[in-house]
């Protein structure tokens, strides 16, 4: 199977631009084949601006992201592979999303072999939808999904 990685970087960077918001990349500098300008990282990492004013030839596809920036003056090629990025966000509110480091199942190396499933993770995870506004601690049965609430905004939590 596919990573989702590319798939949800290249919905969240449309988002975001859809958005009017800048698209930031959060990249480990140190990850092989990463191409940034020496220099600019800070604890093997750097943020890069990647909105559409800002660089130039911008490509995302499955493997790897790649454009022209500016850095000081000078013009800089840039190639991050798509398992470099640590994150996705907007610089005027940070919203976005996060990335596990080994959140992949299957990396290109790994893809010959097969994956066990039941030592991907310990316990299964249900997310329900809840209101920001009315969420509270339920005490009641686990067993059975909370009933959503009306009005308000939904979002996501974890129940184990």
């Amino acid at each position: 199977m596919n990573s989702s990685r590319p798939y949800m970087l290249r919905a969240l960077y449309e988002w975001i631009v859809d958005n009017d918001c800048t698209p930031y990349i959060l990249v480990d500098a140190n990850h092989a084949g990463v191409a940034v300008p020496p220099g600019y990282s800070a604890d093997g990492q750097i943020v890069l601006n990647t909105a559409p004013a800002a660089v130039r030839d911008f490509t995302m596809d499955n493997q790897a992201i790649s454009f022209e920036a500016r850095f000081s003056g000078a013009p800089f090629s840039l190639y991050v592979p798509i398992t470099a990025v640590l994150a996705i966000y907007a610089r005027e509110n940070g919203q976005g999303m996060f990335f596990d480091a080994q959140s992949d199942l299957l990396s290109e190396e790994d893809s010959a072999e097969p994956v066990d499933a039941t030592k991907a993770t310990e316990s299964p995870v249900t997310l329900h939808a809840v209101s920001t506004q009315t969420a509270k601690d339920d005490e009641g049965d686990d067993d059975e999904p909370p009933t959503p609430p009306t009005g308000g905004r939904p979002s996501l939590r974890v129940v184990r």
